[in-house]
């Protein structure tokens, strides 16, 4: 029996097998062999999840073998990946092709299976997350087949399964619609909150890409205005000197030790909050889409986020910021505010809506369970959907009302995995259980 733990520490498995599939074949052997034993069987990605959507006690597919690109053409820039690949490993090789990713999170270290299936997005107002780049799916069944699903060949499934949980089957490859290759202009810098505040929406419409970081504590927010140059434009990237001093020292090092100074001493919290606001520090620079897109992060931390109506973002952020001084415990790291436009994927957050992402977080081994929760209340008043790899409170009866097509999704699940070789206790509570 071996120990899983994801990155954040949150969940933990002992999975009796783990398996280590380096082909299709492989893959379908290993579902086929749990479900004629009745064992329960769940994908692993790289643990970047917040919750225990991979944990399983039973036998658990270690996908690390199972990488890279399949095809790719550069002309239509349909590209298909195996689904352990990271997003790391995908960007690098879709560079090395004149091509890219319409858009990006963040963090680059998920596998392509894993952000797909946990609805993992970016931010820009005309973007959608992952899913909506994806143009096909091969996926194992509970049955051991292995079926291809897209718009046109099994809509259903393709719908249900671009943000499937993991729920319907094991991925095996993802066929994405990339574009050729582009440099994005980055402006990041301090900006007053009450500015970005009253600016918001202007600002996400009138940038490719708009993002801002809100210290708890300070009255500076840190604003991320990505832009895409025109085709051929030489990027001007960051020395790597000053990479390494804002990203290195600054953004990790640096933060890291406010942060332990701040759990060994949590009165001195706030002060330090209030510091790390005046501190923030502008940069202007351009480079490929997803050296700008991605972030490399070395603090752990903790997170929940929920997508919100866009139009509600002020009301949320308005009832946050009454919040955070009341807490008992109180807030060592940013809150981080995105967009998204409206998609048609049956269990995306941004599904049929126009949505606004505001993502609270928490150094590791602080308290967050009184936050976390008071957040989850303030965004399910207008109609939050959490993300499905964050951390959350709700059940199968509370999304329900969340997702219109909710029992769409279950109908699919039925149909493909009735006796729930695929489910696990994540599942059970945010899905419900098949039986």
């Amino acid at each position: 029996m071996s120990t899983w733990t994801n990155w954040a520490g949150t969940a933990v498995a002992h999975p009796r097998r783990v398996h280590r599939p380096r082909s299709t074949a492989e893959l379908a052997e290993v579902v086929t062999d749990a479900a004629v034993e009745r064992r329960q069987v769940r994908a692993l990605g790289s643990g970047h999840s917040f919750t225990d959507i991979a944990a399983t006690d039973s036998d658990a597919i270690d996908l690390g073998a199972w990488t890279g690109i399949v095809s790719a053409d550069p002309e239509t820039g349909l590209v298909t990946v195996r689904s352990g690949t990271t997003l790391r490993t995908l960007n690098a090789e879709l560079a090395a092709r004149g091509l890219a990713m319409t858009n990006l999170g963040d963090i680059d270290a998920q596998t392509i299976a894993g952000a797909i299936a946990t609805g993992t997005h970016g931010t820009g107002a005309r973007f959608g997350g992952l899913a909506t780049q994806v143009a096909a799916l091969e996926l194992v069944l509970a049955d051991g087949s292995v079926v291809s699903c897209s718009p046109e060949r099994r809509p259903n499934l393709f719908a249900a399964a671009r943000v499937g949980l993991g729920a319907l089957g094991v991925l095996s490859t993802v066929t994405l619609r990339c574009e050729p290759a582009f440099v994005l202009s980055a402006q990041e810098g301090p900006e007053p909150l009450e500015q970005v505040l009253d600016g918001f929406h202007e600002f996400a419409k009138s940038n490719d890409h708009f993002e801002f970081y809100w210290f708890p504590y300070g009255r500076n927010a840190l604003v991320k205005r990505n832009n895409r140059l025109e085709p051929g434009a030489p990027p001007e990237p960051l020395s790597n000197l000053r990479r390494f001093v804002d990203y290195t020292i600054m953004e990790n090092a640096a933060l890291g030790t406010l942060c332990r100074v701040g759990r060994a001493v949590p009165r001195l919290m706030p002060s330090l909050g209030r510091l790390s606001s005046a501190a923030l520090s502008g940069r202007e620079y351009s480079d490929a889409s997803h050296r700008v897109f991605v972030t490399q992060r070395s603090v752990r931390f903790v997170e929940s986020e929920f997508a919100v109506p866009r139009e509600s973002v002020h009301d949320v952020l308005g009832e946050l910021r009454a919040l955070v001084p009341t807490l008992a415990d109180p807030v060592a790291l940013p809150v981080e505010v995105r967009v998204a436009a409206a998609d048609d994927v049956w269990l995306s957050t941004a599904y049929g809506r126009d949505s606004a992402y505001i993502a609270i977080h928490q150094y590791v081994g602080m308290p967050y369970r009184e936050y976390f929760a008071a957040f989850g209340e303030i965004a399910g008043a207008v109609g939050g959907r959490p993300h499905w790899g964050k951390l959350h409170d709700l059940d199968a009866a509370a999304l329900r009302e969340r997702y219109p097509r909710f029992d769409d999704f279950q109908a699919v699940r039925r149909e493909v995995d009735p006796f729930g070789l695929f489910s696990n206790a994540y599942l059970d509570r945010v899905l419900g259980p098949l039986s």
